[in-house]
């Protein structure tokens, strides 16, 4: 069974994953998701993992919870 190696992302499509995640969208949809691979060269699988791994990242800096949930006002 083959598994899929890590990829780091280059310099390059971490400006467009960055950009992506503060600017437009830290929860894209499939097809935002799509043209940002697209855009990157990065499989969707990739960033959606990408994307996972930098909102846990975004919430544990902003004192939320690393697991997506409920906020109420």
């Amino acid at each position: 069974m083959a598994t899929e190696k890590p990829v780091t992302p280059t310099e390059e499509q971490l400006e467009i994953l960055e950009y992506n995640f503060c600017k437009v969208n830290k929860h894209p949809d499939p097809t935002t998701l799509c043209l940002i691979a697209a855009e990157t060269g990065l499989s969707e699988e990739q960033t959606l993992k990408w994307f996972k791994q930098r909102l846990a990242e975004w919430r544990k800096s902003e004192g939320l919870p690393s697991q997506s949930g409920s906020v109420r006002d």
